[in-house]
């Protein structure tokens, strides 16, 4: 599996957010060398869903798109009870216009949407009167399957965490653009298909 010495792949983290959805992202990308830097709203410690406690590796306020490989956007239940997360928002519009690609799960999604960054592309969420509910203007662009990837945006519903990960595997090349190792890693993690495991372990990947 390819691994950086460029720039770190950055996950938000933010009271309520799902951490069953980018498990399998990050994961793929730390054991194969990716570094993996936590962004929270501050340097305060935030809980998941499940009850887990993290410490940001730094504040949102700190984070500039020249300095990460992905912005990783998960869900929580924050997207849809306020503004609270607008800010994280806004700053994937700075990463898209930065030319760095963002990727939105469940919730994020919506987030997106209002922000006006799924109008011009292909996307997906949970369904699709989830996000029209947003009052967003890209209804004609959602597409009804697990995890969409168009122009640097990668988006898909709660879930799908394993096609969510595919979807960022590929998207940074972490299997050296091998096509048959990433629907490899994919039947294993999502079919349990043995077959894929042997794959796998022959490439050593």
């Amino acid at each position: 599996m390819k691994s950086t010495e460029t720039t770190p792949v950055h996950l938000a983290v933010y009271d309520t957010w799902a951490d069953w959805e980018t498990g399998y992202a990050t994961a793929q990308l730390a054991r194969g060398g990716f570094t993996i830097r936590t962004v929270g709203p501050s340097r305060e410690p935030v809980t998941s869903i499940g009850g887990l406690r993290v410490q940001p590796d730094l504040a949102l306020s700190e984070l500039r798109p020249e300095d990460s490989s992905l912005l990783i956007l998960p869900g929580a239940d924050l997207w849809d009870t306020g503004n609270d997360l607008a800010p994280f928002a806004r700053t994937a519009r700075a990463f898209r216009e930065a030319g760095v690609p963002v990727a939105a799960i469940c919730g994020a999604t919506a987030g997106l949407a209002r922000e006006g960054l799924l109008d011009d592309h292909r996307h997906t969420s949970a369904v699709s009167f989830y996000l029209a509910a947003t009052g967003y203007a890209g209804a004609a662009h959602y597409e009804d399957t697990d995890a969409v990837t168009d122009g640097g945006l990668i988006t898909a519903g709660p879930t799908e965490p394993v096609a969510f990960a595919r979807e960022i595997l590929g998207l940074l090349g972490a299997f050296d653009a091998n096509a048959k190792l990433l629907d490899a890693w994919y039947r294993l993690y999502h079919d349990s298909d043995p077959a894929a495991y042997a794959e796998l372990e022959a490439a050593g990947a």
